[in-house]
């Protein structure tokens, strides 16, 4: 035990002199070092994301001082809490040995190994179906590429597009297929690129006047994932240039996958030919999770990083952080480094203060209250809306305030009848079952509906 304490004493006076004072505190002082036997060195870090913090950030140099202290031939093994409540820990290797000098990563060249199978995919490693919740949100999206890399010799969803909003788990779906067709079929030339990579690519093939290699090395390809395809908008020549290498890789049936945020039809400034193309397969939405999705997301984030906090902090949160998955993981990450630092405990407390939450005044749920948002929404004054026209551009406006009065308040149907221009109850009981009606089947209406009501909640 000595002997490991004298080691890693030396390690941290060697790590402290090469990193900021806070950081050494907040990373290297919690590590654990237990073992020293048979030139393997074993720390204890307390969670997963400790773990992939310290590899991402500080593995090489750590691994360099290891080196210098315990002989390069010394290996480094973490030992992870899995678990708090069970003490579950796991055994997880270090990175590879330090580089002797730290270069500068240059970015992906599709000009490189064009022939060679081995060429990296730039796939992230850490997106998989695992750690991907369904819910109904991202139930279409998450099964059809399930059935890609599952039905590899058929290519029914070809392209597949993802579109929604940003943080909703695009990319990660996109890279989750990737991986686990480069693990099925490591023979695959399988390549992850964001639109604007490609687009400076295909700048820099222009500017040196070497397209074909561009072309050949994307004509080469069994999938192509491209992320955020709404970047080649308005750029003419990457959009002609990528519908020669879509049309090449379609006719050949090799996947291809694209992640936008918006549906096709909303595109534009881009091609109309390109556009038909990107309906020919899969059109899937990935849409804002709602309250039982990000319980299940945080519930699994913080079990994967091993902490256990209480159902009521799990629940404030997923009902407080409600946009994307991307701002809920955020708030996490935010609570669980401020416990480390400053070795609080997790509250309700410290989760309204990392949310900004203050309590709001309770809405005064009204049937004029839900008409003022209705007129807002859709731009139209009380007097148009509560006038006789059927104009479908003013009726419809009428018939979601009545399915919306009718739903959200307690008021009889005479009373919303009477608020909304002296009409009958026989009127607001047709709109509610007509607005109930049209809404499995119009998602523009359906959209508007979700709005108000999150107004109204």
């Amino acid at each position: 035990m000595n002997r490991i304490l004298d080691l890693w004493n030396k390690c941290l006076t060697i790590i402290k002199d090469n990193i900021t004072e806070s950081a050494f505190t907040t990373w290297f002082k919690p590590i654990v070092a237990l073992q020293c036997d048979n030139n393997e060195v074993v720390l204890q870090l307390p969670s997963m994301f400790f773990y992939e913090y310290i590899e991402e950030k500080y593995s090489n140099l750590l691994r360099a001082t290891v080196d210098k202290i315990a002989g390069e031939e010394a290996s480094i093994t973490y030992r992870v809490l899995m678990d708090s409540d069970s003490c579950t820990t796991s055994d997880l290797p270090t990175a590879k040995k330090a580089q002797p000098q730290i270069k500068k990563p240059q970015p992906f060249s599709p000009f490189e190994n064009v022939v060679s199978v081995n060429f990296e995919s730039q796939l992230n490693p850490h997106y998989y179906f695992d750690n991907f919740i369904e819910g109904k949100s991202n139930k279409l999206a998450r099964s059809a590429a399930l059935s890609i890399v599952q039905n590899s010799d058929k290519t029914i969803f070809n392209p597949l597009f993802i579109f929604g909003n940003s943080g909703t788990g695009k990319t990660h779906l996109c890279n989750a297929i990737g991986n686990e067709a480069k693990r099925n079929f490591p023979q695959k030339r399988i390549l992850f690129i964001a639109a604007n990579l490609f687009q400076i690519q295909y700048t820099d093939a222009v500017r040196n006047n070497n397209t074909n290699d561009f072309l050949n090395f994307y004509q080469s390809l069994d999938m192509l994932i491209i992320d955020d395809i709404h970047e080649f908008v308005s750029k003419t020549g990457t959009q002609n240039t990528f519908f020669h290498i879509f049309n090449h890789l379609h006719r050949l049936g090799k996947q291809i996958i694209l992640t936008c945020d918006r549906q096709p039809s909303e595109l534009k400034g881009m091609e109309e030919r390109l556009i038909t193309r990107f309906r020919w397969g899969l059109t899937a939405e990935i849409e804002k999770p709602d309250l039982e999705l990000r319980r299940n997301i945080l519930k699994y984030k913080i079990k994967q990083d091993g902490w256990a906090i209480s159902d009521e902090i799990i629940e404030f949160i997923a009902e407080n952080v409600t946009e994307n998955v991307r701002d809920l993981e955020g708030i996490w990450v935010s609570l669980m480094a401020h416990s480390i630092i400053n070795g609080d405990e997790i509250t309700l407390d410290l989760a309204k203060k990392m949310i900004g939450y203050t309590p709001k005044e309770p809405k005064k749920i009204n049937v004029d209250y839900i008409c003022d948002l209705v007129c807002n929404h859709y731009s139209l004054s009380n007097e148009v809306l509560f006038s006789k026209t059927r104009k479908r551009e003013i009726a419809l406006p009428r018939q979601v305030a009545m399915y919306l009065a009718r739903k959200h308040t307690e008021y009889s149907l005479d009373t919303i009848a009477d608020t909304m221009g002296k009409r009958t109850h026989a009127t607001v009981l047709h709109s509610y079952k007509l607005i109930e009606n049209l809404l499995p089947i119009d998602k523009n209406l359906k959209r508007d509906i979700e709005i108000l009501e999150g107004k109204i909640k």
